[in-house]
């Protein structure tokens, strides 16, 4: 399994995310095989931290079969400025006024550009 699986999840940003999938749901939603949801893990296209002890993947991060536009940017800007998995998740699923909603709200309506400017603007 790919390391940005290891961090553990706190209750609270467990609860920001709501519904949760285990990799073979998110390959299921997907239509994909699980080795390929492994695949878009390993290549931070798709993010999964350990809840109860497996793999778990939002379940906003996919919309009509396809990982929501603008997730993997989004992941490798707050990545580069220096956030684990669950603080990246704690910023996508915490509310903005000034987006307004959530980062993935805003990156699932294709409002992805604005989302992006802010993450890029945390790496400075």
């Amino acid at each position: 399994m790919h390391a940005t699986v290891d961090n553990a999840l706190d209750p609270q940003t467990d609860a920001l995310v709501g519904e949760w999938l285990t990799l073979n749901e998110a390959a299921d939603r997907l239509g994909i095989r699980l080795n390929r949801t492994k695949q878009l893990l390993s290549e931070r296209r798709l993010l999964a931290v350990r809840r109860e002890g497996s793999p778990a993947v939002p379940a906003a991060f996919i919309k009509d079969g396809q990982v929501i536009k603008g997730l993997s940017g989004t992941l490798t800007l707050l990545s580069d400025a220096g956030f684990d998995d669950v603080e990246t998740l704690r910023w996508l699923f915490t509310a903005d006024d000034t987006l307004p909603g959530t980062p993935v709200q805003a990156l699932s309506e294709n409002r992805g550009t604005e989302v992006r400017r802010r993450a890029q603007a945390l790496a400075f």
